[in-house]
This record gives structure tokens, sequence and C-alpha cells, in this order.
């Protein structure tokens, strides 16, 4: 018997193993194993039979035992009525409210992102995009592509783009603004005349106003009406993944109910979970803070400091932002939620954010200047830090880690010299 015929021999059992566990065989599968065990095994064989015992008993439904079996599906089958009972009711709600078209302020990725996602469950719906650059309205017209900020994907024939106020709003029954925060009073101002009272306003922009320190949920008001519909939409929620259709779970937040509720309908979808509240506060102070955090977690990143590191710098920052959340007013439960700690795990941990892009340069020892410079993009943290130094002092809550972000970005401090300053701090109590 030659070597080769002695190896197909050896790993024969194995290709009999695997067929039996594709044939969905688990009988044949721990029967084969049991087999082979009356032979000496290898270390690596023995190895091998114990996963494939758990594999298949596991897919036998052996796991547990037959009375933790029986609640643990029960439980289940529970919660399965309970969706579909709850499905059919939300089913019937969207049936009666045609939806026949939406406008998008801003063509960054993210107003991209949510364009698309409406257009491709509403395909007789027209979503339209307010622009300002007329070479990239003529690429979505044209190329059906955001050739700016999301060029590998293709947009959805419903969506179109124009640089015409009055065309984009006329006829919306949802007004989406995904206008910088930084930019967001200047546009509401050119378009207020045209925009309807009763047009509700989704505001997915996330930051503080440098110049005057106010939430967007200050800011919108400020400019149109205090009576004006607007929900505030936030959560972890990266442009390219809703983009590929990935779930993804976000909040709507505003003190009318019903309307978070509409807006809960008209976004949810195979691939997207919206929860509502009425904490707008909470939402948007975690949607802002979390930004500058995330700047710190790629400092860490860029230092190489490693896991424990920033572990604790995170849970660090997400302390710091409860503090300043609740002395605003914001509920606990909030910061706990997907728009405070989902969002904050995504945009510290994530590949795809700016801010933890932009921390992660300042780390391998870059400039400020150039990494703004050499980005398309808007990192909302780098403006948003100043103001939350600002925030603390005028609640009177100490936050170590997001100050030294802003010390860092001022340029007074390096990111060495901020982890050695927070280390060094006292050693405390944890609340």
């Amino acid at each position: 018997m030659t070597a080769l015929q002695q190896q197909e021999q050896q790993q024969q059992p194995l290709v009999d193993l695997a067929d039996a566990l594709a044939a969905g065989d688990a009988a044949a599968a721990v029967a084969g194993a049991a087999l082979r065990s009356q032979s000496p095994p290898r270390p690596a064989q023995a190895a091998l039979d114990a996963a494939v015992v758990s594999a298949a008993t596991a897919d036998a439904g052996l796991l547990y035992p037959p009375e933790e079996r029986k609640e643990i599906r029960s439980s289940w089958n529970s919660l399965m009525r309970w969706s579909r009972y709850f499905r059919s009711k939300e089913e019937s709600i969207t049936e009666r409210f045609k939806l026949e078209k939406v406008v998008v302020f801003g063509g960054g990725s993210f107003g991209t992102a949510m364009a698309v996602s409406l257009a491709r469950q509403n395909k007789d719906m027209q979503v339209t995009l307010l622009l300002r650059d007329p070479y990239l309205c003529k690429d979505i017209n044209e190329l059906h592509k955001n050739t700016r900020y999301l060029e590998d994907f293709v947009l959805p024939p419903n969506v179109n783009a124009t640089t015409a106020a009055a065309e984009a709003i006329a006829g919306a029954q949802f007004a989406i603004h995904a206008v910088p925060v930084q930019h967001t009073r200047a546009f509401l101002q050119s378009i207020k005349e045209l925009l309807p009272p009763a047009l509700p306003i989704i505001s997915v922009s996330k930051g503080i106003e440098v110049t005057t320190g106010q939430l967007m949920s200050e800011v919108i008001p400020s400019v149109l009406s205090k009576k004006h519909p607007t929900v505030y939409l936030s959560g972890p929620s990266f442009a390219k993944e809703v983009m590929r259709g990935q779930p993804t779970g976000i909040v709507a937040a505003s003190k009318d109910k019903a309307l978070a509720r509409s807006i809960q309908r008209l976004f949810a979808s195979p691939f997207m979970r919206v929860n509502t509240t009425t904490d707008v506060i909470g939402v948007e102070i975690c949607g802002s803070l979390k930004n500058v955090l995330a700047i710190a977690a790629g400092i860490v990143e860029g230092l190489e400091l490693g896991p424990n590191a920033m572990a604790a710098l995170v849970a660090q920052g997400c302390a710091e932002i409860r503090w300043l959340a609740t002395k605003m007013g914001a509920k606990a439960a909030t910061i706990s939620g997907l728009s405070g700690l989902g969002d904050i795990m995504l945009t510290c941990y994530g590949s795809l954010s700016r801010n933890r892009s932009v921390g992660v340069r300042l780390g391998r020892g870059e400039k400020l200047a150039d990494i703004l410079a050499s980005s398309s993009q808007v990192a909302e943290g780098v403006a948003t830090a100043a103001v939350v130094v600002n925030l603390a002092r005028k609640y009177r809550v100490q936050l170590p880690v997001l100050t030294a972000v802003a010390q860092v970005l001022d340029g007074h401090i390096t990111a060495k010299q901020a982890v050695f300053e927070i280390m060094a701090l006292p050693q405390i109590e944890e609340r």
C-alpha cells in the first residue's frame, strides 16, 4: 500500500463523518466517533471527536436536559407569537399610510444611506436628495452613485437629486436632515420660508453647535419654531453597513410619542430595528459625546497601548458621558441603550469610525491640521471637544478623558502626555 493510499484510508472516516454531519445524521456522526474511540486515538483526533460529538448532540437537541429544552422552546415560541401579533398590527397600519415622497437634506454618506434604506422598502416612493454640488447631483441622477462618499454602491432608481430647494421640498411627507451640525443653522435659515410648518423633520446629525453650545434639539427649534414636528435619530449605524443591508438598530427620540412611532414605522424593515424614546437630551448628548470619546479610543489604538487600556478608557468615558448627561436631565437608561452604549461601542471600536480614525492618526504622531486636510468627511468630535469642556464647567462635572481629548486637539499636550496624566490621577471609588 502506498503512502498516499494509507493517508486516504486514514482520512476516510473523517470524510464519512463530515458527510453524516452534512446530511444531518447526528446518530451516525456520534456512532462514527465512538467506533474510532476503540483504537488508540491521537491527541488531535481525540479533540476532533469531542468537537464532533458536541456539535452532533447539539444539532440533535441534546445540549440541555429535556425539562430545560422544553422551557427554552416554550419561551421562544411565546416570543414568536407576540412578534407575529404585533407585526400584523404594524402591517395594517402601514398599508393605510401611503408614502409618496421623502426629501433628504444633504448628500453625505449617512444621509444617502438612510435615503437608500427608505427607497429599497418603498419602491413606489420618490426619495430626493437636496445637494449643493451640481456635479454630485448629476452623478446621482445619471450614474445612480454617490461618487464622493459611497462610490461602490448603486443607488435605487427611485433616488434622485437636485440643487433646487423648492423642487426638493415640494410634496415631501418627511424631511431627513443630514447636514453637519456646524452648518445646520445657516442651511435651515436659507430654506425656512419653503418648509411647510407641518413637515416632520428627522434629524440624523450628531454633535453640538460650537458657537452656541446648543444641541440639534435646540438649534432646529430656534431657527424654525418650537412647535415644528421633529424627531432625532441616533444609534450604532455606519453608513456602509446600512447600504449593504446589514442588521442595524437605531433610536427615534421625540417628545411627541405619536410622531416617534410614525418614524419607527417609516424606517422599520427586516434589516433595521427602530426603538422609540422621549429622552431627546439623552439621545443627543450621547450621540455628541461619543464622537469625542472615539477620538480618545483612537489615540489608545494609535499608541498601541493594548486591549486593557482600551477597555479602561472606554469604561471611564462611558461614566463621564453618564455623569454629564444625567446632570443635563437625561435618563440613565438611555446611556446604557442603543443610542448610548451601543453607539459608543461602535464608534470607539469600529474601523469605519471617522472620529476614531482621527485619534489613531494623532496617536501615531500626525498633526491635526494634516489629518483634517486629508479627510473628505466631517469628524464632529473635533469641533465638539471644546464645547464639552464648557458644558462640564457649566454643570460642575469633571470629565478627565473628554477634557484630555480637547487638550490634545488644541496642541497643549501630546497624546502620550495625556495618557500619563490620566493614569496619574488620584485613585478613587468607582461611581
